[in-house]
C-alpha cells in the first residue's frame, strides 16, 4: 500500500482518522461527546435530520458524534460503505438479524458458534424464524441446508473455542449465486488479519470489547455493510428506508429497527475507549500471534496435554486455508488436559495467566470452557460442538513469551 492520502496503511489510517474530518479544538482524539439531544436553531433543519434529509444528530439513542468516528473508523478498516456501532457485538448481531429477517425467512449458520450467538439463534427460532446448523468448514453442507425459505447464511471465521475456520470464500460464492446475505462474524480474526469483503461478505459484525478495543475496558459491537449485496433484490426492506441510494438502505434498516427501536446504544465513553485503543491493533495482534503460535507449539508438545486446538499447527485440519485467507493464525487456541489430571488444579497453578471469561485482551486469559460459556447449552450440544469437559480456552495476551510459556510449564509440571 502507498503512503498517499486516502491509500494509507492499515495503522497509518487508525492513527490520523479522527482529523479527517474537522476536530473540536485540534484535538488528536475526537472528544466525548456526553449529550443526549441535539438543538437546532431553525426547526426545519430539525425535521430533516429526523427524515433522514440532512445529516445530523436527532437523539443519543441513535449515536452522537463520538460513536460516530469510531464508525468511521472501523468502516474503514474493513473497506465497507457504512458501519454502525452497538453498546456490545451480540446486540450487532440481534439488531441485524431482528431488522432484516420475518418470521419464516429461514438461516443457515455455522454449528461452531460461540455460545451466546448459539443461544440467540435459539431465540430467533422460538418467533419463527428457523435455522438450520450445518458444518461451515465444509461448503457443501451449507449448500445442502439452502432452501427456498433461505435469507442469510452466518458463519465465524474461526469458532470460539475449538477454532474450527468456515470454508469462508467457497461459501461467499454460494451465497452470491444464491442472493443470500453472508454475515460474517469476524471477531476472533480482527480486520488486521482478515477482510471478510475480500470472501464476499455482505455484512461484518465485530465484537469491538476484543481485539480492535483491546484493554478489556470497553463493551461494543459494529455491523458493517460491505456494498457487494445488492438490497434493491431483497424483499424485506421497508418502502420508508429507501429514500437513499440502494447502498444504504440496509443499514438504515438495521439503524432504525435495530439501533434506535431496541436501544442497544453505544455510550460515547465506551466509544472513545474502543477508538484509543484501536490504534494499536495491527501491533498487538502480530505480537499475540507470535505468542499464540510458540504456546501451541510448547502444549502439543508436552505429555499431559492431550489435544491442541490452534489453525497455526500443521495438524491442524485447517491450517492450508488458514494461511492462504489469514495474515496470521489468531490469538485464541484451546487444549485438552490428558486422563487423570484435574482441569481447576491445573488452572489455579496458574500465576501469570488470568482465569476470566473475556478474549482479545492484552492479559492471557484462560477459562475451563465446558464448565462455564458453554454451560447452559448442555452436554449433549456440548458433545455436538466437539467441546470436551477437560477444554480450557486461552486467549493470548502480549506478555513476554518466556514468562508466558513458564506459566503454563509450571503449572503442568506439578
Amino acid at each position: 500500500m502507498d503512503s498517499t492520502h486516502g491509500k494509507r496503511g492499515f495503522t497509518t489510517s487508525i492513527l490520523h482518522s479522527d482529523r479527517d474530518a474537522p476536530v473540536e479544538h485540534g484535538a488528536l482524539h475526537k472528544p466525548l461527546h456526553t449529550s443526549v439531544a441535539y438543538g437546532y436553531k431553525d426547526a426545519r433543519d430539525l425535521a430533516a435530520v429526523f427524515q433522514g434529509k440532512a445529516t445530523g444528530y436527532a437523539y443519543g439513542r441513535q449515536g452522537n458524534p463520538t460513536t460516530a468516528a469510531l464508525e468511521a473508523k472501523v468502516n474503514a478498516m474493513e473497506d465497507g460503505v457504512a458501519t454502525a456501532c452497538f453498546a456490545t457485538g451480540m446486540a450487532a448481531i440481534a439488531a441485524a438479524l431482528l431488522a432484516l429477517l420475518k418470521a419464516g425467512d429461514h438461516v443457515v449458520a455455522s454449528h461452531f458458534l460461540f455460545g451466546n450467538t448459539n443461544s440467540l439463534f435459539a431465540t430467533l427460532q422460538a418467533h419463527g424464524t428457523p435455522v438450520t446448523f450445518v458444518d461451515a468448514t465444509d461448503a457443501g453442507a451449507v449448500e445442502a441446508a439452502i432452501t427456498p425459505a433461505t435469507r442469510l447464511v452466518f458463519v465465524e471465521t474461526i469458532a470460539n473455542p475449538r477454532t474450527q475456520v468456515a470454508d469462508l470464500a467457497r461459501i461467499g460464492a454460494i451465497c452470491a449465486a444464491r442472493n443470500l446475505i453472508y454475515v460474517v462474524d469476524n471477531t476472533m480474526t480482527s480486520p488486521w488479519l482478515f477482510r471478510p469483503k475480500t470472501v464476499g461478505a455482505s455484512l461484518i459484525v465485530n465484537a469491538l470489547t476484543k481485539y480492535i478495543g483491546g484493554h478489556g475496558n470497553a463493551l461494543a459491537g459494529s455491523l458493517t455493510d460491505t456494498g457487494l449485496y445488492d438490497w434493491t433484490r431483497f424483499a424485506n426492506i421497508l418502502d420508508s428506508y429507501k429514500s437513499a441510494k440502494p447502498a444504504m438502505w440496509a443499514i438504515t434498516q438495521v439503524r432504525k429497527k435495530g439501533l434506535r427501536d431496541f436501544g442497544a446504544t453505544l455510550a460515547a465513553e465506551q466509544a472513545h475507549h474502543i477508538s484509543v485503543g484501536a490504534e494499536t491493533l495491527a501491533l498487538r495482534m502480530a505480537r499475540q500471534c507470535e505468542n499464540a503460535q510458540a504456546l501451541a507449539a510448547f502444549l502439543a508438545a508436552h505429555p499431559a496435554v492431550g489435544a491442541v486446538y490452534y489453525p497455526g499447527l500443521p495438524g491442524h485440519p485447517q491450517h492450508a486455508l488458514c494461511a492462504e485467507l489469514f495474515r496470521g493464525f489468531g490469538a485464541l487456541l484451546s487444549f485438552e488436559l490428558e486422563g487423570g489430571h484435574d482441569l481447576f488444579e491445573f488452572l489455579n497453578r496458574l500465576r501469570v495467566v488470568v482465569l476470566s471469561s473475556n478474549l482479545g485482551d492484552n492479559r492471557t486469559l484462560a477459562i475451563p470452557v465446558a464448565h462455564t460459556i458453554f454451560w447452559e447449552m448442555g452436554a449433549a450440544r456440548r458433545a455436538e460442538m466437539g467441546i470436551a469437559d477437560s477444554l480450557i480456552r486461552v486467549s493470548i495476551g502480549i506478555e513476554d513469551r518466556d514468562d508466558l510459556i513458564g506459566d503454563f510449564a509450571q503449572a503442568l509440571s506439578r
